[in-house]
């Protein structure tokens, strides 16, 4: 058996090594600077190969919007789970801990320089970001009927405040440090006002 023989990958196998490597990709570059060439050398394949799993270099970034949203999401349900009444700042906390693999609002922020030319992505982008807020008003209403937040807060708002509050620590991170300790006294300020206490 050859060398190459040993090291192919069965098709599925291959496809999420090019979505990792394309995630990675887009990730530390942008949607308009990365190109399918980088992707391929990347994932150690030709472009072809690249070319029979996603067809076009916005299919691959597509997917790569999902599987962050999948990555992010499991964490998220681990965390409830481990920690229901602290499960929003634990989501928090791990996903800007994530620096080394992909987040998802560093490519939301990349779809939103690409999404005024293109309505399919801005149809994906607006579709992924409601449902990553729909996701969060369920964990505050189900934290609100457990009585750990205040019950008189509105998930739907409190919801679209933790997105934003992940736009804002995302630019912090990108900016190195922008708010310096704002941050934290914005997490504790958002922590007492949902919580009623320190």
């Amino acid at each position: 058996m050859t060398a190459s023989a040993t090291k192919r990958l069965p098709a599925g196998e291959r496809r999420q090594a090019v979505l990792d490597a394309a995630c990675a990709v887009f990730t530390s570059a942008s949607y308009r600077g990365a190109t399918t060439a980088e992707i391929a050398r990347a994932a150690g394949i030709s472009e072809p190969i690249l070319y029979r799993h996603f067809g076009s270099k916005r299919d691959l970034y597509l997917a790569c919007l999902e599987e962050a949203w999948r990555r992010f999401r499991e964490a998220a349900e681990e965390a409830a789970a481990a920690e229901p009444a602290g499960c929003l700042g634990r989501i928090a906390d791990t996903y800007m801990a994530s620096r080394a693999r992909v987040r998802l609002v560093d490519l939301w922020i990349q779809a939103l320089t690409v999404a005024p030319e293109d309505r399919v992505i801005a149809r994906a982008l607006r579709r992924q970001i409601r449902e990553v807020h729909d996701f969060f008003a369920g964990l505050i209403r189900d934290a609100q009927s457990r009585g750990e937040i205040q019950a008189d807060r509105d998930p739907v708002a409190e919801s679209w405040i933790f997105v934003a509050g992940g736009l804002l620590a995302t630019l912090d991170d990108r900016l190195g440090g922008l708010l310096g300790d704002d941050l934290g006294r914005v997490r504790a300020a958002r922590r007492r006002w949902l919580l009623a206490r320190p």
